[in-house]
């Protein structure tokens, strides 16, 4: 069975890398994304700070001589300190909580608990910092005018909003790494932190919900003041307006990416198993319900290889066809009448063998006594119904039904006998070939059965195998079975004498292979 390939993307983008990848280089990539996450969080956080207070929000003009102190000294300075304070906490953060991660061994409980809460672990700096930063800036505006508070309150409070939920969704696409790893070592459906559904009210929250809140406290601002001159409203909305479709597109596509990239990965796997590549397994790295589904996944798969296993064992003990039949319905004991044809074949001289030999060495020649009868059984349609010591039983029509068993029957025991000779010269082997109505079905009790024939026919080819053993060439069938075989079969087997087998009323007109010249 073909191995399942893993992409590079199997945690749902090209430049995560790959669950196989040491863990120096996970590190480092994980180390590098969430740095670059928490950068540019901020950055967008600033910038959207800096547009309210220049352009959107009515109110007092920030950037003017008055309020120098805080622009251009407590302003550069509390940010500066803030990104080296968030990176510095960031990083001792996630080197403390991934530290198994970087050892390359398994999570325990706890640290797999930790690993999963890092992304809002992250956030929570960031609300930290920036509410750090809203008491901060309120305060030294308003103490210099207490008419700012309003303006700088909602606008460090929305870019704090925005700042929090890039961060939190950059956090948790860069540490898909480390969720996967932990996940491995536990139940995702006890381990989560957050649902598709957060993810979908947190897009909707920035990307609608905050810039139309502040569009209508702009108006209340406006109302308040008794502005008259619509331009600065006009700008405002259309500002803020421009804000909802950047940010509300750019956090509904995270989000789609963080749902569809799971579900894109279960649909590859299921095609791997539509091709018949059981061995496809999902990387499980979503904490949300679509971990669940990967993990659901993960454990059909596993469920479809044991059938596999226990359908290939089954088939192995009671044949192929028997175990299809098993499997496509109920059995139920009782049987039915068949037109079969069936041979015995049997070890000559195996109780010399087993006396000379050493029992290791007596099971691997029977093995590969074995191994020719079974493909040549196989090979010509029929099933082995049983193994009996050092001999065993073939039957040709039943269960499944053959256009000529007779003739598959003689053919099988024409060719295990030229194969033996080549093959397994170290032993001989007689056979007996027969065929008529007989009773195929399940015999036993309700709670232990097992698949066969009972019928003159089995009772005759058992009585021809004895015979066969004192017959050159080791290979007896009977008239009946080689008159109803086909015609490029029957030609090549020579009518003998009739002889009253043991057990049996009528004679049996014997039949011996042709020599091929």
């Amino acid at each position: 069975m073909r191995r399942f390939r893993r992409s590079t993307s199997q945690l749902g983008s090209p430049i995560l890398g790959t669950v196989n990848e040491s863990p120096h280089v996970r590190r480092t990539r994980v180390q590098i994304l969430v740095t670059a996450s928490l950068m540019l969080s901020n950055l967008i956080g600033t910038l959207l700070v800096g547009t309210l207070f220049l352009v959107v929000i009515p109110g007092p003009q920030l950037f003017t001589p008055e309020f120098r102190i805080v622009t251009a000294v407590i302003g550069p300075i509390y940010i500066v300190a803030s990104l080296l304070i968030g990176t510095v906490w960031g990083t001792l953060m996630g080197i403390r909580g991934l530290r198994w991660a970087v050892e390359g061994r398994t999570p325990t409980r706890r640290e797999a608990t930790a690993a999963l809460s890092m992304p809002w672990r992250l956030t929570t700096i960031q609300i930290v910092l920036w509410s750090g930063g809203l008491a901060l800036f309120t305060t030294a505006y308003g103490l210099i005018d207490p008419a700012t508070i309003p303006k700088v309150s909602f606008t460090i409070a929305m870019g704090a909003v925005t700042v929090c939920a890039f961060s939190y969704l950059l956090s948790e696409f860069s540490l898909r790494p480390a969720a996967a790893r932990a996940l491995e070592a536990g139940d995702p459906r006890r381990v989560r932190f957050a649902r598709v559904t957060g993810r979908g009210l947190l897009a909707w929250l920035l990307g609608t919900g905050v810039p139309v809140f502040g569009l209508m406290l702009v108006a209340i601002f406006s109302l308040a003041r008794g502005d008259e001159d619509a331009t600065q409203v006009n700008v405002s909305i259309l500002a803020i307006g421009g804000v909802t479709l950047a940010c509300g597109f750019a956090l509904t596509l995270l989000g789609l990416e963080a749902t569809v990239a799971p579900i894109r990965a279960v649909r590859g796997a299921m095609a791997e198993v539509e091709r018949g590549n059981l061995d496809a397994r999902v990387v499980v790295y979503d904490g949300t319900e679509l971990g669940e589904l990967q993990s659901g996944f993960n454990r059909m798969a596993e469920g479809l290889r044991e059938r596999e296993r226990i359908q290939e064992l089954f088939g192995r003990h009671v044949g192929r066809e028997v175990a299809e039949a098993a499997i496509a319905r109920n059995p139920e004991l009782g049987g039915e009448e068949r037109q079969i044809a069936v041979f015995f074949i049997d070890l000559v001289g195996s109780t010399h063998i087993a006396a000379t030999r050493p029992p290791r060495e007596v099971v691997e020649l029977l093995n590969r006594f074995f191994a020719v009868v079974v493909d040549e059984v196989d090979h010509h349609g029929g099933l082995i119904n049983k193994f009996e010591g050092d001999a065993a039983l073939a039957i040709f029509g039943a269960p499944a039904e053959l256009d000529d068993p007779e003739g598959n029957a003689l053919a099988a025991a024409r060719r295990i006998r030229d194969r033996l000779v080549v093959e397994v010269p170290d032993c001989s082997a007689a056979i007996g070939v027969a065929a008529g109505i007989a009773v195929a079905g399940n015999i036993g009790a309700r709670n232990r059965f097992e698949y066969t024939v009972i019928g003159d026919p089995v009772n005759e080819a058992a009585r021809l195998c004895e015979l066969a053993k004192s017959v050159p060439g080791a290979l007896v069938a009977s008239a009946r079975t080689v008159a109803a075989a086909a015609p490029e079969v029957s030609q090549r087997w020579a009518l003998g004498d009739s002889v009253l087998l043991r057990g049996r009323a009528v004679p049996t007109r014997l039949a011996t292979p042709v020599p091929v010249t």
